[in-house]
């Protein structure tokens, strides 16, 4: 299995603001060693390697998670709770779950 995190970084330089809560949420709980590959998609350069396989998998939205399964079609999650429990395989509480949800004004549209 292969996951690729995908993360927004503004045309000034500066990261999304959801991009950055979800990484460092997922240093602390060593989620992020089951990270394969980090790509940014630079909201300045539509041809950045982020925006192109947004594109390719129809997000608009970051940050986003695809999962490369043998002989499987590649998975797009945009839900990072949900990449946690279906992927990752960990519990997660219904209260972070909520939280996730009622925030998603912080999500950062591509």
């Amino acid at each position: 299995m292969k996951i690729t995190l995908v993360k927004k970084v503004f045309a000034d330089g500066s990261p999304c603001k959801k991009c950055a809560e979800i990484e460092h949420k997922m240093r602390e709980t060593g989620q992020l060693e089951h990270i394969d590959h980090t790509v940014i998609a630079y909201e300045a350069d539509p041809q950045s390697e982020g925006m192109l396989i947004a594109a390719e998998h129809s997000v608009d939205r970051a940050p986003f998670f695809i999962v490369e399964r043998d002989g499987q079609a590649p998975e797009v999650y945009t839900v990072y709770f949900k990449f946690v429990k279906e992927v990752l395989n960990q519990k997660t509480t219904e209260d972070e779950e909520i939280q996730e949800i009622m925030n998603d004004v912080d999500l950062d549209f591509l």
